[in-house]
């Protein structure tokens, strides 16, 4: 089973959101608040770590979808280049989430159209309220023909994935609430 998630708001959260209320941190988001674009400073959102793990110890290939990207004009909001990129990875590593593919954007590419080539059997992301909500949601520009093999979950941002099941096959039947 392949579970694509994405990095930032639904995994990883800027350190100045600990202890924060999730209001409060997507308030510091719009406001573009104290490291917010500290990407090397970025911490787990609850116990993301250890679900992914015991999903990857039931056979879940993982895969990382990141809104950090080499290409600055990719979408425009985004503070980026080589050293972006790499702090997915220095995040990934430090706090030993399971090893997975990371994918970022390249120039005139979509988080869709990479979700796309991957074919996943789940795709988990947040609801992307601070940029501006579904619309932005990567589900929402997926090909009917692929979306509907794709079993879409969305969480609130910065909620975190704790209160998914830890079973892949209770996953797999999961209803948004």
């Amino acid at each position: 089973m392949k579970i694509l998630l994405f990095l930032q708001g639904t995994l990883l959260m800027h350190k100045s959101a600990i202890g924060k209320t999730r209001e409060q941190i997507i308030r510091q988001v719009k406001d573009q608040g104290e490291s917010v674009r500290d990407f090397h400073a970025y911490v787990p959102i609850g116990h993301a770590v250890g679900k992914l793990k015991r999903w990857a110890e039931q056979g879940a290939e993982i895969f990382y979808l990141s809104a950090l990207t080499e290409n600055i004009k990719a979408r425009g909001d985004e503070v980026a280049g080589k050293e972006g990129v790499k702090a997915d990875l220095e995040i990934l590593d430090r706090y030993a989430f399971p090893k997975g593919k990371i994918y970022h954007r390249k120039k005139g590419e979509s988080y869709a159209q990479i979700a796309e080539k991957i074919a996943p059997d789940i795709l988990i992301e947040d609801d992307c309220e601070s940029i501006g909500g579904e619309k932005e949601m990567t589900i929402t520009f997926i090909k009917p023909e692929i979306k509907r093999r794709i079993k879409s979950i969305a969480i609130k941002e910065f909620g975190g994935i704790d209160h998914l099941p830890d079973n892949l096959s209770e996953l797999s039947k999961y209803e948004n609430h």
